[in-house]
């Protein structure tokens, strides 16, 4: 081998030499935390599960009621309440299979799942103008909304709403009914009076059984229930009355304001009353009182205006000018 070749071998041995002499570089691979910008949409899937969470605990039983018109009531926007305070709404309007009436359906909240039971009754308010009353006036705005009265009886998902509130719901107090061949201008709301101070409320107005006579149902409140004896008088108050006389000009009274626009009842218990007139009990109604029955002023105990039930002691009545 000539010199050249050796030279060109003793060349590349030395960088060889020169190359395994040099340190190995060594790569080190890190890994990299997690980019915070995944962690805001797993953060707020997190909160949106716990809600719904919280929202699936509060959802209590399923409920349907059938009406005989559901104008204005909307899903998901009706609600459903007693005493004032929201405790459903409303899921679902449809129309019944024979297409005659309105099936709402609705959730209660798990707080009111006691209200579904047997026994509750379910109304729709809506807002109503009659003379001398005004009910329903909340929902001119919100729109129509249900209430309830509970019932007690056993669990139940079924119900058919009421066309108004029942009875029970104006309050404890004496149901009596009164008959008259017409019943002039008396209608639901009209007001039952007692020596002019107003006691009770007429319920509802309808034909008898028989159509014989129209019936007159009254709720006398049960602060006042006491004053109702089994031979207590009612009559008519409507409008005014007229009297006129040669010497004494003409005489016109009205009982209130409030019963010459919605009309009203009144009634007298006489002197030495009877026992107190049982629920439910039947009245004739007269078209005009006669003299001695406003005189009467019997002594009645009633109870405190804050112990409507009676329990505690309780005021007598006493005829103004009398002891």
């Amino acid at each position: 081998m000539g010199e050249g070749g050796q030279g060109v071998n003793d060349s590349r041995r030395q960088s060889s030499e020169a190359a395994q002499a040099l340190p190995e570089a060594r790569v080190s691979r890190r890994r990299r935390a997690p980019s915070i910008v995944w962690l805001v949409p797993l953060l707020a899937a997190v909160v949106a599960g716990y809600l719904v969470f919280e929202r699936i605990q509060e959802f209590g039983p399923k409920i349907t009621i059938r009406f005989q018109d559901g104008s204005g009531i909307r899903t998901g926007q009706t609600p459903i309440k007693y005493r004032g305070v929201p405790i459903g709404e409303v899921t679902a309007v449809a129309l019944s299979p024979d297409q005659r009436h309105v099936l709402v359906h609705a959730r209660l909240d798990r707080s009111a799942a006691p209200i579904a039971r047997e026994g509750s009754a379910f109304w729709i308010v809506r807002p109503e103008v009659e003379f001398g009353a005004i009910t329903g006036l909340n929902t001119v705005i919100s729109g129509p909304e249900i209430q309830v009265l509970p019932g007690s009886g056993a669990a139940k998902s079924e119900f058919v709403g009421m066309d108004r509130a029942p009875v029970a719901y104006e309050g404890k107090g004496r149901r009596i009914v009164l008959r008259a061949a017409r019943p002039e201008s008396l209608r639901r709301n009209s007001p039952v009076y007692y020596r002019g101070v107003e006691v009770g409320v007429v319920h509802d107005v309808a034909l008898g059984n028989d159509a014989a006579v129209t019936e007159i149902h009254v709720l006398v409140r049960e602060r006042y229930a006491n004053l109702v004896r089994a031979d207590s008088v009612f009559w008519n108050v409507s409008g005014a009355r007229v009297s006129a006389g040669l010497f004494k000009g003409v005489d016109i009274r009205v009982e209130s304001l409030r019963a010459l626009l919605a009309g009203g009842i009144a009634f007298a218990t006489p002197q030495r009353a009877s026992a107190p007139a049982r629920d439910g009990a039947v009245f004739p109604l007269h078209a005009n009182p006669r003299t001695e029955w406003l005189h009467w002023a019997p002594r009645i105990a009633l109870p405190a205006k804050d112990d409507p039930a009676g329990t505690g002691s309780g005021f007598a009545l006493t005829p103004q000018g009398k002891t």
